[in-house]
């Protein structure tokens, strides 16, 4: 993981002589990033399913049909440097989109602080980052690039992370040449492995990618630098693109002049800087001036870590105080909503009402209620059809048992209807059930709870001649806003 963020993109398209007439920035601009033909629809791996009304209002990201790394090639064949933040979590990277970026990284030292409280010297796992890595691309319709660190292990090992990450969704992955344990990129101890095993690790990404059936971009990452030399640097990331490697990346180099000498490596590559806030190695740039030097893709991979730490910490401060975070440093709840896409869910949800609930016990049709005393005497009515109305308890208890005499006995031989309607107007249930079950409705339906229905249902008239039918027993609504009404069916 890294203490980066990085990405990978490409050079213009037509070579222009110089571009600046500043002494030591004329370069000659490479060709296009290298387009491989996309592989059919059948044989192209999963894509992660992006969240719809959560991504509304990002950014012209990935097409509708396109595949990630197609969105992120096309971002990176276009003019001039591109700046993208590494997230660490689904709503960072929402964040990102939100703000009108065209992609992003994730970075390993961020989601190690932010998914496991702990430094970035290789205790997260490939599991971690994997589940990690999915919630994000999930949460995007933007190409995202994983950082994969060094692959977790040998070279079969980064073929199955290079697989894992195409599964998850991304768009690009980023491989180093650091040992196990790794560690951030920007902070002492670093080794690497020896320039062979590091450069078939970058085939065996290169192979993982081919057998995937996937056009993922592989961004391959050294880190000599700092742990050998510069010239070990270069010279490594010369290897990297006669490998296979479709962006180049050397950590932590220490001046301009570094900076520059990078970018004159294997000039049909893009080439990737890291813009470690707050104190790293390499100098920060503005984009302009990293689009002179020869950069394609910007990575700035500790801001949104950053900034939420400090914010949290005032946050807490605050409260601890017995205040809450000044307005200025809250956004209000509306705010919230907007950005988590509530009010897109709830216009999305319109489209999925259902009808009122239907019974498995009835159609519609079915009356339970009986009109004689004896048992087994339950009648099928069909010749009046109750729709929506739906008989959803069968009568259960006999009116005409012994033991079924008493003050309350003719009440158990009555049918109520149940209505209940949502406080947006849509009718929830509308059935029929028998009195017996007044007691045991009372418990099901909290609304209910403490309410003598049965003394209404004796005081309701018993002739058969006029038996009341429509009724009102209640009518009221609940703690819900559910508008709750018992009638004498």
């Amino acid at each position: 993981m890294a203490c980066y963020a990085a990405l990978l993109h490409q050079p213009p398209a037509s070579p222009s002589p110089c571009t600046s007439g500043r002494a030591g920035s004329c370069r000659v601009r490479p060709p296009p990033l290298h387009r491989r033909r996309a592989p059919p629809l059948s044989t192209r791996a999963r894509i992660s399913p992006r969240c719809s009304y959560a991504a509304a209002g990002g950014s012209a990201g990935a097409g509708a049909e396109e595949q990630p790394a197609a969105a992120l090639r096309r971002v990176l064949e276009t003019p001039g440097a591109h700046q993208a933040p590494a997230c660490y979590d689904a709503l960072s990277a929402r964040l990102v989109e939100r703000a009108g970026f065209r992609a992003c990284f994730t970075s390993g030292f961020s989601i190690s602080a932010a998914r496991l409280g702990l430094p970035d010297v290789g205790l997260i796992s490939y599991g971690e980052m994997i589940d990690q890595g999915r919630l994000i691309t999930e949460a995007v319709s933007i190409p995202v690039i994983g950082d994969a660190d060094n692959g977790y292990g040998n070279c079969m090992n980064v073929k199955r992370t290079v697989k894992g990450f195409i599964n998850a969704g991304f768009a690009g992955i980023i491989l180093e040449d650091q040992v196990s344990p790794k560690a951030c990129g920007h902070t002492q101890g670093r080794k690497v492995v020896s320039r062979e095993e590091a450069i078939m690790h970058i085939k065996a990404a290169v192979d993982a990618r081919k057998e995937s059936g996937s056009d993922i971009v592989i961004v391959a990452r050294t880190d000599s630098r700092q742990a050998l030399s510069l010239d070990e640097a270069l010279w490594r990331a010369r290897a990297f693109a006669d490998a296979g490697a479709d962006v180049l990346f050397i950590d932590a180099l220490a001046s301009r002049e570094e900076m520059m000498a990078f970018c004159a490596v294997s000039p049909g590559v893009p080439k990737m800087a890291n813009m470690l806030e707050g104190g790293g190695k390499t100098p920060i740039l503005s984009p302009l001036e990293l689009e002179e030097i020869g950069y394609k893709i910007i990575a700035y991979p500790l801001s949104l870590i950053g900034v939420t730490m400090r914010a949290m910490e005032d946050a807490l401060v605050a409260i601890k105080g017995g205040r809450i975070p000044p307005p200025s440093s809250l956004p209000s709840f509306e705010e919230i909503k907007d950005t988590l896409g509530f009010n897109r869910y709830y216009e999305e949800e319109k489209r999925y009402v259902a009808s009122p609930a239907q019974s498995s016990f009835g159609s519609g049709n079915y009356d339970y209620t009986s009109g004689a005393s004896g048992a087994g005497d339950t009648k099928l009515r069909t010749d009046k059809p109750q729709e929506p109305i739906i008989d959803i308890l069968p009568q259960l208890y006999d009116p005409g048992s012994a033991g079924g005499r008493g003050p309350s006995s003719g009440m158990w031989s009555r049918t109520l209807r149940l209505k209940i309607t949502g406080r947006d107007g849509v009718q929830k249930i509308d059935a029929r059930i028998p009195a017996g079950f007044l007691e045991g409705m009372t418990k099901v339906i909290p609304g209910l709870a403490g309410t003598n229905i049965m003394e209404r249902l004796r005081n309701a008239p018993m002739d058969s001649d006029n038996p009341q039918n429509g009724q009102i027993l209640l009518d009221f609504e609940d703690g819900m806003g559910d508008r709750i009404q018992v009638f004498i069916a």
